[in-house]
């Protein structure tokens, strides 16, 4: 594999070449070693004309979504239904997480016009919920938020009735600088993936610190007391079903009010192996906890994703909406 120095702007890692040198080595599965999937993970055929018209019409405006760039498993369903998750900052991340389908490599600098074609997408789709997500981008001094920033102010402008969730990536190192980007066109729905349990970190989310997580949904929702703030966790990774509910807690600890819970499906043979598939049962289970811990919105079940059905996780907004 090439060293960082010899990567390419806008060369695209993927696979074994990305994931290679992460901290917790992973051994390639061969087809037979890997767990078959249940019967109740079934997701719809992607090859809809839906699909390919919303295709052609992101490509037409030079736009990505985190659907296509992760292999999202809900992809046919959300593109028929005209529908997707945006994803800004170009298609290329800085981080190489072994659960997440999305390229590693040295991205290209971020694009002036994707606000303003992101804005006019929206409208053209007469969407009533949008979620705008983003890679990783270290490379950035404040991380990407204040472009962020700008694609929520240019969708104000374009489309005042749209809800605008924005699914953020950790701002590591920047935290106090994108908040004060952000501040500047705050969202209607803040959300940031907690993604899986403390102790799992380190293979799973290499570069990223699982109590900075908590604090950059806490302090944005401190700065903001009107926006709410959610959060995902994955299944499947490793975890216990008690170590699930300890950050379900910790979660309401740090007054996240949304929480989505899916199950993680491995992209490759390179990627992170699914440990187990968490029956039917144990996501009903985790949804009655969640209920009784305090979240305003729980949605659990193995194809859940926390973009999935977003407009459906935050009624409070949408009746805002609705009586504006």
């Amino acid at each position: 594999m090439p060293s960082s120095n010899t990567i390419q702007s806008g060369q695209k890692l993927r696979g074994y070449e990305k994931l290679n040198r992460i901290p917790v080595r992973i051994e390639p599965q061969s087809k037979s070693e890997r767990l078959r999937k249940p019967p109740w993970i079934r997701a719809k055929f992607p090859g809809t004309p839906e699909v390919i018209k919303l295709k052609k019409i992101l490509r037409e405006n030079n736009l990505n979504t985190v659907c296509e760039e992760a292999s999202c498993p809900n992809i046919g369903e959300c593109f028929g239904n005209g529908t997707a998750t945006f994803m800004i900052l170009g298609d290329i991340c800085t981080r190489r997480c072994p659960f997440c389908d999305v390229a590693h490599g040295r991205p290209n600098p971020p694009d002036v016009a994707e606000p303003l074609n992101l804005a006019r997408t929206v409208k053209h789709m007469n969407l009533r919920y949008v979620v705008v997500t983003s890679v990783d981008r270290d490379d950035l001094r404040d991380g990407g938020a204040s472009h962020f920033a700008d694609c929520i102010r240019e969708m104000r402008k374009q489309c005042p009735a749209t809800a605008v969730e924005i699914l953020t990536p950790d701002f590591r190192t920047r935290m106090h600088k994108a908040l004060v980007n952000l501040a500047l066109a705050p969202p209607d729905v803040f959300s940031h993936n907690i993604e899986t349990v403390p102790r799992l970190y380190r293979a799973v989310r290499p570069g990223s610190d699982y109590i900075h997580s908590l604090e950059l949904l806490k302090r944005f929702g401190e700065q903001h007391p009107e926006v709410e703030t959610k959060s995902g966790i994955m299944i499947g990774v490793g975890e216990t079903k008690e170590e699930v509910i300890e950050v379900m807690k910790d979660l309401r600890d740090y007054a996240v009010s949304i929480l989505t819970i899916g199950q993680y499906l491995q992209p490759s043979r390179y990627h992170l192996p699914v440990k187990r598939y968490a029956p039917l049962e144990e996501f009903e289970q985790y949804k009655e906890i969640g209920k009784t811990l305090g979240f305003s919105h729980v949605a659990s079940g193995p194809l859940v994703r926390s973009s999935y059905r977003a407009d459906q996780h935050a009624p409070g907004v949408i009746k805002k909406l609705n009586s504006a």
